[in-house]
């Protein structure tokens, strides 16, 4: 069985919302499928259970996390 999950994060900077995403894009892998629509990275995650899509979820938010304190530093 397939698990999916979406996910849609919204900023108010369409600059922010770029520099994130390139931040977190070498962690992606193959694990989350990530891409931009405006001012929102929308990230699309499979997994072959609920728990690994929590773990995949936790550690992607992990990531979003630090890029949103790197890039609001500048």
């Amino acid at each position: 069985m397939k698990i999916k999950c979406d996910i849609a994060i919204e900023y108010d900077d369409i600059k922010k919302t770029k520099n994130i995403l390139k931040s977190i894009e070498i962690d992606n892998l193959n694990f989350v499928k990530s891409s931009i629509k405006g001012k929102k990275i929308n990230a699309h995650i499979e997994g072959k259970s609920v728990s690994s899509i929590i773990n995949t979820l936790d550690d992607y938010l992990a990531c979003i996390s630090v890029a949103e304190k790197v890039v609001n530093k500048k």
